[in-house]
């Protein structure tokens, strides 16, 4: 593992040599499904503007904008691709052409608080707009909250770049417990949608 982040930190430590184009480069290889960890490129893009180049703002904004373009990708693959793939295939990995539909009513439906919320955790954020371009989500609305949920992420990663300044690298060792941090407040927000609904089903069912 200790490998493998070594090798990340090389390619992002090369790509950072040409500045904001290669921050844009990275995040886009990210959202692409190509796993190299934004946790790794965003923090670099906050030493270079420890450095002088650019201010977290800017260097947040063309990371957000990176990683929209290699979503764009991941969402084109999926739409024409994955699809006739999953319709044609699907069955020999248990996905039938019912869950299917199932999938891509539920993307119609709650694409934008799904794709938001997923550009908010590690790991799902680099693979969530696959899914959506084999669902066939509304492009616009899909490019929207992926924008909307990059962009926090991006900043907050960016300043702590710049805040560790040459100490960027040990960026590991001030998350620990972010993950479950961050999986505590997504339960809570599922959980407290789930109760809105319920209740505003029983209020009709008392109604009517």
């Amino acid at each position: 593992m200790e490998v493998l982040k070594q090798i990340f930190i090389s390619i992002a430590e090369y790509l950072s040599q040409f500045g904001y184009l290669g921050i844009f480069i990275g995040m886009t290889l990210e959202s692409a499904c190509i796993p190299i960890p934004s946790e790794i490129i965003l923090p670099l893009g906050g030493y270079l503007v420890y450095k002088g180049i650019g201010n977290i703002f800017s260097m947040s904004l063309v990371a957000t904008l990176g990683g929209y373009a290699g979503s764009v990708i991941a969402y084109l693959i999926g739409y024409y691709g994955g699809r006739p793939f999953i319709l044609k295939y699907g069955k020999y990995f248990f996905i039938s052409k019912h869950d299917f539909e199932r999938a891509e009513k539920f993307f119609h439906k709650r694409g934008e608080i799904t794709i938001f919320i997923s550009r908010l955790l590690p790991v799902i954020r680099t693979f969530i707009s696959l899914p959506a371009g084999i669902a066939r989500m509304n492009f616009v609305k899909f490019s929207v909250y992926t924008i909307l949920g990059s962009f926090p992420w991006s900043l907050v990663f960016v300043y702590l770049g710049k805040k560790l300044g040459d100490n960027w690298r040990t960026i590991e060792e001030h998350l620990k417990g972010l993950d479950y941090f961050i999986l505590a407040v997504l339960i809570i927000a599922i959980l407290g949608y789930v109760i809105i609904k319920l209740t505003r089903s029983k209020k009709r069912v008392d109604i009517e």
